[in-house]
C-alpha cells in the first residue's frame, strides 16, 4: 500500500499530459530544448542515451534554500537517497540504488566529479565538502552500473558542473542568516570577453546547529579561468580551495535520549570534544582540440591535497590525522564516423591516479587532547583505467550502445609503526574488467524506450581494510563487491512541456560490503554472500502554465540480502538492507510571476527503515516540507532579490540521520524542527 503522503504526488503523475496532448496552449506553454549530456563520457542527447540520467538544470537552482548540503538540490532526481545535513563532521551520506548507504561519513559506491576534476579518490572514498553550491548550475547524475565509464563506482556517476563567465556576466553579494545561528556571506563574479571567460566565488559560512556541540566554520573558493584559440581548442583551469577549522560531531543518540531530549549531544562527544579540521586544495586542467570535423581529443590533468584532523568519541586511536597527497591524468579520444551506412559515434581513453595518505592514529583524551600513538602508517593507491565505448544508430529508430572498461587497482600500505617481526605491511592488486550494453527504441518522436545490461565493481577503501584487532595493515579477509544489473525505461516529452523518465532495475550483488561496530566503537567492515536490489523509479517535470512548473520523483526500493552471514555465526539472510527507505517521493510546485516575484513549496516523505542488519531497529518514515519566497527589484543596473524561506513548515519530528548497525543502539541523530531564514542577493551588471 502506498501512504497517504505518497497518494496525491502519484495521482498527479499518472495525469499528466501525453505525447499528442496539446497542453495549456502557445500563448502559456514552456518551450523545452534539447538537453545534451556528457556524464556518460559519450556526449549524447538526453532522450538517444540508453540509460538513467537524472538531470539539475539551472532553474532548479533557486534562492531561498539553506545550501548546506548536496541533498537540497539533488533529493528532484529519484533513485537516490540521502541523509546527514545537518552534521558537517560526519558529512552527507549518499546512496544510489542501495550502493554508499553502508557509509558512516563520506561517499562510498558512487563517481563524484566538479567540472571535470574527480572528487573521488582511486579507493573509491569521496568527499563533498568542498563543493561549492552556491555556484552550481546544473548535474547530471547516472544511475545504475557506472563502471565502464568510470572504474571504482558501483552505483553511480554524479557529474556537477559550477557556473561559469557566461552564466555569470557580473558580480554578485549575498548575505544570509537564519535559525540556529546560520550566518553566510559571499561574493562570486564572472564574465565573457573575447576568448577569455572567467569566474570566481567566495564564501564564509557559521553555524551553530540545532544540537548541542554542532558548530560548523566553513570557507570555500571556487574559481574557473578558460580561453578558447582561433582553432576551437580550449584550455580550462579550475581552482577549488576549502578550510573548515571547527567542525564539531555531536555524536549520536539513543532512542531513550531522543526522546529524553532532541538537541543534546552525546556525553562522550562533549567529553572528548568530537570533530575536526579540514584543509583542501584542487587545482585541475582540461584541454579540449578538434583534430578535424569529426575528432576531438580531451587532455586532463589535476592535483590535490588534503589535511585532515579528526577528534572521535573514544580514547583509544580515537585521533586520526592524515596528510593525502591526490593526482592524476586522463586522456579522451572521441569520433564520429560511418562504417558501411550505420552512424557512428564512440570513445576511448585512459584515467591515471595516484592516491598517497599519511595516516596516524593517537589517543583521544579527556578535553580532545591528543595522548600517545597507536599507529602509523602510509596508504598508496594506484589505480589505471583503459575504457572504450560506442554508439551505432542502427535505424532511425533504433540505437545500440557498446561499453567496456579494464581497470588495474593496487592498495599497498607501509606499516611505520609495529615492531619489525609484527610488521603488516601489505599490498592487495585487483584487476577488474566491466562491461555496458544498451539498446533504444523510439517508439514515437520523443519518447524512447531502452534496456540496459552492465556489470561494476567497488573496492574496499582504506578505512574499510581496517583489521578488526584494531593493528595496521590491509585486512585480507576484505574482498570488492561485484555487480550484476539489467534495467529496463522509458523517458520522452510531453510536447514541449514537460519531461518524464521511468526506470525499473534488477542488481545482484556478490561479496556486498556491510558495516559493523565492535567494542571499541569503532567501524569495521566484512562481505555479506549475496544480495539482490530490486527498484522502480520515476521522474516528471512539467509546465502546466508559463510561470508554474511541477516536479516529482519517486523510488521505490526492495533491497535484501539474498546469503549473509557475519563474523559471530548470525544469519542474516533474506533481511532487508538498512538505511535504505523502501519509498520517497519528493514533489515540488514552483510559481515565477510578474515584477519578479516567486513562490516554491517542496515535500519530501521518506518511508519507513531500518537501523540494522537484524531488522530490529524499525525507524519510522517522516514528511517535510519547505517554502521559499521572495521578489526581485531592477534598480539601475542592479538586480535586488531578498527572500524568505522556512524549512519544515510544519516542526515534524524526524532523524536527520542513522549511523548503521551503531553500538549500543546509537542509532540516531536527530533533524531540527521548524527553521527560518532570510537573505539578500545584490547583482550588478
Amino acid at each position: 500500500m502506498i501512504p497517504a503522503a505518497f497518494a496525491m504526488p502519484l495521482l498527479l503523475l499518472m495525469a499528466a499530459p501525453v505525447a499528442g496532448t496539446e497542453g495549456t496552449g502557445a500563448d502559456t506553454a514552456v518551450g523545452l530544448d534539447p538537453v545534451q549530456v556528457s556524464a556518460p563520457r559519450l556526449e549524447r542527447d538526453w532522450l538517444g542515451s540508453p540509460a538513467a540520467i537524472g538531470l539539475l538544470d539551472p532553474e532548479d537552482v533557486g534562492m531561498g534554500r539553506q545550501g548546506l548540503q548536496l541533498d537540497e538540490y539533488l533529493n528532484r532526481i529519484p533513485g537516490l537517497q540521502m541523509q546527514n545535513r545537518y552534521n558537517f563532521a560526519q558529512d552527507i551520506r549518499l546512496s544510489i540504488r542501495g550502493f554508499g548507504a553502508r557509509a558512516p561519513f563520506g561517499v562510498r559506491g558512487l563517481h563524484i566529479r566538479v567540472d571535470g576534476i574527480p572528487e573521488t579518490l582511486p579507493d573509491g572514498q569521496s568527499q563533498v565538502d568542498a563543493i561549492d553550491l552556491e555556484s552550481l548550475q546544473r548535474a547530471e547524475v547516472i544511475r545504475g552500473p557506472s563502471s565502464t565509464q568510470y572504474g571504482n563506482a558501483a552505483g553511480g556517476v554524479v557529474d556537477l558542473h559550477t557556473q561559469r563567465g557566461r552564466d555569470m556576466q557580473g558580480v554578485q553579494a549575498k548575505v544570509d542568516a537564519g535559525s540556529h545561528g546560520l550566518r553566510r556571506l559571499g561574493i562570486k563574479a564572472g564574465d565573457q570577453a573575447g576568448p577569455w571567460e572567467y569566474s570566481v566565488s567566495g564564501w564564509d559560512l557559521r553555524y551553530d546547529g540545532y544540537r548541542d556541540h554542532s558548530r560548523v566554520e566553513k570557507r570555500l573558493l571556487n574559481a574557473r579561468l578558460g580561453y578558447e584559440f582561433d582553432d576551437g581548442a580550449r584550455i580550462e583551469a579550475v581552482l577549488r580551495a576549502l578550510d573548515a577549522p571547527d567542525t564539531q560531531d555531536p555524536g549520536s543518540l539513543t532512542r531513550e535520549e531522543v526522546q529524553d531530549d532532541r538537541r543534546q549531544a552525546r556525553e562522550a562527544s562533549l567529553a572528548r570534544d568530537g570533530g575536526q579540521s579540514a584543509e583542501q586544495q584542487t587545482l585541475g586542467l582540461t584541454y579540449t582540440r578538434p583534430l578535424g570535423a569529426d575528432d576531438e581529443l580531451e587532455l586532463r590533468g589535476f592535483v590535490s591535497q588534503r589535511d585532515f584532523n579528526n577528534r572521535l568519541p573514544f580514547e583509544g586511536g580515537g585521533q586520526v590525522r592524515y596528510q593525502r597527497d591526490h593526482h592524476g591524468l586522463g586522456a579522451r579520444y572521441t569520433r564520429q564516423a560511418t562504417v558501411g551506412s550505420l552512424p557512428i559515434l564512440y570513445t576511448a581513453g585512459v584515467d591515471l591516479a595516484e592516491q598517497r595518505d599519511d595516516r596516524q592514529r593517537f589517543d583521544n583524551l579527556d578535553g580532545g587532547i591528543r595522548g600517545e600513538q597507536q599507529f602509523d602508517q602510509l596508504e598508496r593507491a594506484r589505480s589505471l583505467g583503459v575504457f572504450t565505448q560506442g554508439g551505432v544508430e542502427l535505424t532511425d529508430r533504433l540505437d545500440l550502445v557498446l561499453g567496456a572498461r579494464h581497470d588495474r587497482l593496487r592498495m599497498s600500505v607501509d606499516d611505520r609503526f609495529s615492531d619489525p617481526g609484527e610488521d603488516r605491511s601489505g599490498r592487495q592488486d585487483f584487476r577488474e574488467w566491466s562491461y555496458r550494453a544498451g539498446l533504444g527504441y523510439a517508439w514515437t518522436p520523443g519518447h524512447q524506450f531502452y534496456v540496459q545490461l552492465g556489470t561494476s565493481f567497488e573496492s574496499p577503501t582504506f578505512t574499510e581494510f581496517a583489521n578488526p584487532d584494531g593493528g595496521t595493515g590491509l585486512n585480507p579477509n576484505l574482498e570488492p563487491e561485484r555487480a550484476r544489473s539489467l534495467e529496463l525505461g522509458a523517458k520522452g516529452f510531453w510536447g514541449d512541456t514537460g519531461r518524464y523518465e521511468l526506470a525499473v532495475f534488477t542488481t545482484q550483488v556478490r561479496h556486498e560490503i556491510v558495516n559493523y561496530q565492535s567494542d571499541d566503537e569503532r567501524d569495521y567492515y566484512e562481505n555479506s554472500g549475496r544480495s539482490r536490489r530490486h527498484g522502480l523509479e520515476a521522474g516528471a517535470s512539467w509546465y502546466p502554465m508559463d510561470p508554474l512548473r511541477l516536479t516529482l520523483a519517486y523510488t521505490l526500493s526492495h533491497y535484501r540480502f539474498r546469503e549473509f552471514r557475519d563474523e559471530s555465526g548470525e544469519d542474516f539472510s533474506g533481511k532487508a538492507f538498512p538505511g535504505v527507505p523502501r519509498q520517497q517521493l519528493f514533489a515540488e510546485l514552483a510559481w515565477q510571476g510578474p515584477e519578479g516575484r516567486f513562490v516554491t513549496v517542496d515535500m519530501l516523505a521518506v518511508d519507513r527503515l531500518y537501523a540494522d542488519n537484524a531488522n530490529t531497529e524499525r525507524v519510522s518514515g517522516h514528511v517535510l516540507t519547505n517554502l521559499r519566497l521572495g521578489r526581485a527589484w531592477e534598480t539601475g543596473n542592479a538586480r535586488v532579490v531578498p527572500y524568505l524561506s522556512v524549512n519544515n513548515l510544519f516542526d515534524q519530528d524526524y532523524q536527520s540521520n542513522i549511523r548503521i548497525n551503531a553500538l549500543g543502539g546509537r542509532y540516531y541523530e536527530p533533524g531540527p524542527g521548524r527553521e527560518y531564514g532570510v537573505g539578500l542577493s545584490v547583482q550588478w551588471r
